[in-house]
């Protein structure tokens, strides 16, 4: 259910929801459908920011690449270990869904120093080599170079994420490699952009897991519902 999945006391749930109020009541009218909206919204609320707003762009079906990736029990993959930090293992956990980060790994180290790399292409490498980019979210919040060589990997290299997350914050190649996201045939959520953050990114990967449990539970209703309007030999229905 959606308040099991937020984990809160009333009180907590109280105050999110307040929250949610008062970010719909100061947007107003706005051109998201409403599961894009709930994502969007979700990031305001970890930054206080209006602004992104006007930043958060979609493609690729990405709501419904996000949900069906996350109820397969796909890999999250994630650039830096804040977001895999900030990420509710339990959750995902339900989903049989692993968090990886190898960014701080020796080998991925050693790579990056012997190559004059950085740690962060060096890990969507190995993300690669060990088979967990393939159908995964891949959630970037900090390394531009992390989009940038995962987009590469996809055009040049098969692979196949089910979704990317493109929000790293910064001045160099930030605004640059989410122009790319977004010009890609990826499923993408993205912040274009300076602006971003591991917050942000913890922010979309949670908001997709309330969506996913929503329509868990709308369907599990809609089931409840036709089997209590079937008809069956006890109410004098065909058999």
């Amino acid at each position: 259910m959606t308040s099991d999945m937020r984990q809160m006391t009333a009180l907590g749930r109280g105050i999110e929801d307040r929250s949610f109020a008062i970010i719909d009541a100061e947007v107003g009218p706005h051109g998201f459908p409403d599961a894009e909206w709930q994502v969007v919204r979700r990031v305001i609320h970890a930054t206080a920011d209006f602004e992104f707003r006007s930043l958060m762009r979609f493609g690729g079906d990405a709501i419904a690449s996000g949900i069906r990736a996350l109820r397969a029990g796909c890999p999250v993959v994630v650039d830096v270990k804040m977001i895999a930090v900030g990420l509710n293992e339990q959750r995902l956990a339900s989903y049989g869904c692993k968090v990886f980060s190898f960014i701080s790994d020796e080998d991925v180290i050693a790579s990056a120093t012997a190559s004059n790399s950085t740690r962060a292409i060096e890990s969507m490498r190995k993300a690669h080599r060990e088979g967990v980019l393939d159908g995964a979210i891949v959630a970037i919040g900090n390394a531009p170079t992390a989009l940038l060589e995962v987009l590469r990997l996809v055009r040049e290299e098969n692979a196949k994420p089910a979704l990317v997350l493109g929000v790293p914050v910064g001045f160099v190649s930030a605004a640059e490699s989410k122009d790319e996201l977004i010009a890609s045939t990826v499923p993408f959520i993205a912040a274009r952009g300076r602006k971003g953050g591991s917050t942000i990114a913890v922010a979309i990967v949670h908001a997709l897991l309330l969506l996913s449990a929503q329509e868990a539970q709308g369907a599990h209703e809609a089931r409840g519902a036709h089997d209590a309007q079937a008809p069956s030999r006890d109410r004098g229905g065909a058999p």
